[in-house]
């Protein structure tokens, strides 16, 4: 009984310390007039010269860049060859989200930035870093942070694949790769990395059909069709797939492969 008028009165005391709190912050004027919270504001305003609205569309353009760079780096890079041979490995290993797509995603990415780096070091040194110190002009940065990119899509894209943008985009007959441009590059790179893709898929799933033919036949002439086989092909493709290392020769693969 004295516990629980003890508890009682530790209830009234906290409800009425909330009161009086509640009664501070609504009443006391010094509260509500402080910059509890940072305010931003962005308005459009007239501009007074041309130069004031070239530096707008700069921002602008750069904004723009900086919202669509994730697809850049999808479009321009080796992950499209690596996260599409890493889904058709955990397919052909039948292990459905294993491993996750945070996983697949999160090596297929640093996988990226290793195959790049000397690539993205020639961007920056000969394009970057002089149009930061002032040393070329804006389209002279771009030129030269393009060109390694560009030489590096170039080495990955077969001729037919280019040739079909080419035609299909009605544009004369490029003597020279520098002809070429970009935005006629990237499609014809995108769909050229698919096909290698696929075709190293091909190579992965061999493997694992024979498994999985090899016990389907099993189970039928043991008369246990109502097993399913993948249950039991399962534990064998991953047994076969660490014991050849599996992970090493995969890897390997697809780094010798962009080179």
């Amino acid at each position: 009984m004295k516990r629980g008028c003890e508890a009682l009165l530790t209830k009234r005391r906290a409800f009425f310390s909330l009161g009086i709190l509640f009664f501070c912050l609504l009443f006391t004027k010094d509260v509500w007039a402080a910059p509890l919270i940072p305010n931003i504001n962005i308005g459009i305003g007239t501009a007074d010269n041309p130069q004031q609205v070239a530096s707008t569309l700069q921002v602008m353009a750069v904004l723009t860049i900086l919202s669509i760079a994730p697809s850049i780096l999808i479009m321009t890079t080796s992950f499209v060859r690596i996260v599409v041979v890493m889904g058709f490995l955990r397919n052909a290993l039948s292990t459905q989200n294993v491993p996750p797509n945070q996983i697949v995603i999160a090596l297929s990415l640093f996988m990226t930035f290793y195959i790049m780096a000397p690539y993205w070091g020639q961007a920056n040194e000969n394009g970057v870093q002089p149009y930061l110190a002032g040393q070329i002009t804006q389209e002279e940065a771009l030129t030269n942070t393009m060109a390694p990119l560009r030489e590096f899509m170039f080495k990955q894209t077969r001729e037919s694949d280019l040739a079909l943008f080419v035609n299909l985009s009605q544009a004369e007959r490029p003597a020279s790769q520098d002809d070429v441009s970009t935005m006629t590059l990237i499609p014809a790179y995108i769909i050229s990395e698919l096909k290698t893709a696929f075709q190293i898929g091909f190579m992965i799933y061999i493997p694992f059909i024979v498994i999985d033919m090899i016990v389907a036949s099993t189970l039928m002439s043991m008369g246990m069709m109502m097993l399913p086989p993948v249950m039991i092909s399962l534990p064998f493709k991953i047994l076969l797939f660490v014991m050849v290392d599996g992970w090493h020769l995969l890897i390997k693969s697809l780094i010798v492969s962009f080179k």
